[in-house]
Formats: structure tokens, sequence, C-alpha cells
């Protein structure tokens, strides 16, 4: 149930671990300044008429219970505290400070975001450990390299019940769908994602996956385009169409072969076609994989030898 704004919510209940725990002028010295000697110790400032409290110290109890002993979180009411507010010189809350060693060290106000709580932890010399919704990204990821694509989808999609806009979980799901062959529900995700999140990796990726097989030939008959590149190895369009096959068939490293075989025999042809495209697929796969790196050498040392 909400609290509503002026009533005095009842104070949470301390937990087992010691972690988190509320604390008073009297027990102040002890559980913060003591306490911070063995480790940094979170001292967050709040008070029950606060709205952005109640939004912050959620927050801080779940990163510190993930942090699992990094650091420990101190709530103390400043309404029933005045003179520990008064000496510390609070004037706006939530307001939190980092002890250490008996001493304030660092410290911020106002309603973070768990991203920024995390690294304000991070700072201190703790791990706050992965988020949940990074360990789904890395369940999903493991699973679509398995090929379980059930698996993945069900954790993107439990990314983007908390994060309707994740871009990483977006592309994954599009990811998804376009391995099981439905382009048009991979289009559909990829729409959702903002404007400022274009350019992420795992985005840019998958819009090049899609592109590439959007290009393909409809007729993807792999074994008929070998022969005719072997009948007529002059036939560019023949091998820019057996190229874009693979790539859209997910042969990645023979694609960019013959990719590079158009542009070694002419480079300008078809506006440079095979360039564009080759870019392309570098782009699906990623620029971290190895193909990538020794095509883009490859390519290179064509366009500037």
């Amino acid at each position: 149930m909400q609290t509503i704004i002026g009533q005095k919510p009842a104070a949470s209940a301390p937990s087992p671990d010691g972690l988190i725990k509320d604390t008073s002028e009297r027990t102040f010295v002890a559980d913060v300044i003591e306490a911070s000697k063995d480790v940094p110790v979170l001292v967050d400032f709040w008070a029950p008429w606060c709205g952005p409290c109640k939004q912050l110290t959620p927050v801080l109890e779940k990163v510190v219970r993930e942090a699992k002993g990094a650091v420990k979180l101190v709530k103390i009411n400043i309404d029933e505290n005045k003179r520990i507010a008064a000496q510390m010189r609070i004037q706006s809350i939530p307001a939190v400070y980092a002890f250490r060693n008996g001493q304030p060290v660092d410290g911020f106000t106002g309603a973070l975001k768990e991203s920024d709580v995390r690294e304000f932890i991070k700072r201190l010399g703790g791990d706050a450990g992965p988020s949940p919704i990074d360990e789904l990204l890395a369940i999903a990821g493991e699973a679509v390299t398995a090929g379980d694509l059930g698996t993945a989808a069900q954790a993107y999609a439990q990314i983007l019940q908390e994060e309707p806009q994740h871009p990483a979980a977006l592309a994954g799901l599009a990811r998804c769908y376009l391995a099981s062959g439905d382009i048009e529900r991979a289009q559909q995700a990829l729409a959702m994602v903002p404007p400022e999140h274009l350019t992420h990796e795992a985005v840019v990726a998958v819009a090049a996956q899609l592109k590439l097989r959007e290009l393909a030939p409809s007729a993807n008959d792999l074994q008929a385009l070998r022969a005719k590149v072997q009948k007529e190895p002059a036939d560019h369009q023949a091998r820019f169409e057996l190229a874009s096959a693979l790539a859209a068939d997910a042969q990645s490293e023979p694609a960019i072969d013959e990719f590079l075989e158009i542009i070694r025999r002419d480079r300008n042809w078809n506006e440079g076609a095979a360039r564009q495209q080759l870019l392309t697929l570098f782009e699906a796969i990623g620029a971290a994989d190895p193909i990538v790196r020794n095509g883009r050498r490859k390519l290179s040392t064509l366009l500037f030898s």
C-alpha cells in the first residue's frame, strides 16, 4: 500500500544479515562511525513527507543487498533526529552520505537511478554486482548462442516489462524473431527503439542483419548460384547474389570472401555495391568479432594497395 504523504510510515524491519537498519541519535556512533571502520556505510537521510525518498530508499536497499556485504545501509529519519541532520548540514532530502573509517567521504542528494547508485558504490570500492537486467541479458545471450530462442525471448520480454525501451532487449527480441524467420515482427521490435538509442551496438547489428535478409535473393538456391559463379567468374551480379545469399544464411566468412573478390576484380562495380554490402555485413556480425577484423584488413589492403 502506498504511504500517504504526511503520514509516518512504519519503520522497516532491519535485515537479518545486518546490512540494512534504522538508526537514531543514540545509536548513530555505533551504527555508522564504528561500523564504517569495517566496511563503508551509506547513511540515508529521509522523512515521511518526502516523495523522492520513497523512490530512492527501495533502490538503495536493493543495491546494498545485491552488494552482499561490500557496504551497509543505515537510514535516519530527520524529523525524529534533527540534531544529527543539523550537524550534517542536511538542507534537502533525500541525502545520502558515505562513511568510511569513521568519516564522511562522499555523498549525493536526490533520487538517483539504480545504475547511478551502483556506480556510487563502486567508487567506494564496493562491488554492487550485476543488476537483474544485466543478469537477464546474460541469460538471453547464452540462450541465443545455444539456439534456445524461446528462453532468450522470455528473458528479453522480462526486461522490457521493467524498461519498455531498453535498446539491447529490443534488439535481442528482434534478433530472436529474425532467427525464427519472422521478419515483420523483428522490424516491429526495432521500430520501438527510441531515436537516441539507434546507434546502440546491438541495435545497429540487428538492423544490419535485417537489411541483409531483405536484400538477399528470394530464390535462395545457393547451389545454383555457386554453379553460375563457377561457370562465369566475371559475372559480378551473380557473385553479389551469392554473397548476399551466404550472408543471409549466416555463412559470414564465405560471404565476406565473395564480396572481397568482387572488389578485387572491380572495386567500383555498381557504384561500390559490394563494398557497401560488405560493410553492412560487418555491422551485422559486430566490430569485435575476429572475422570482421580480418575482413577489414583484407578490405583495406584491396582499397589502398
